[in-house]
């Protein structure tokens, strides 16, 4: 176990029951989730590929885009 980890047990042990629960609810929702988008990303055909980057070829060519640096005032 990591001492980033053993640290943050620590702090939870510090908590009533249902903050325990509710952040480890949230902890093994976020940990789901990201085992069903690794399933998916790794599961995109190369043809799927193909086509996003065709639809965003698209709208970049019609300027339905927005540049990063005004979408977050860089």
């Amino acid at each position: 176990m990591t001492q980033l980890l053993e640290q943050a047990i620590t702090q939870l042990k510090n908590l009533s029951d249902d903050e325990q629960n509710a952040i480890a609810s949230r902890l093994l929702a976020e940990m789901a989730d990201d085992v069903r988008w690794q399933s998916q990303f790794a599961s995109t055909t190369n043809h799927q590929w193909d086509c996003i980057a065709e639809i965003v070829r698209q709208e970049i060519a019609i300027s339905d885009v927005t540049p990063l640096a005004e979408a977050f005032d860089l």
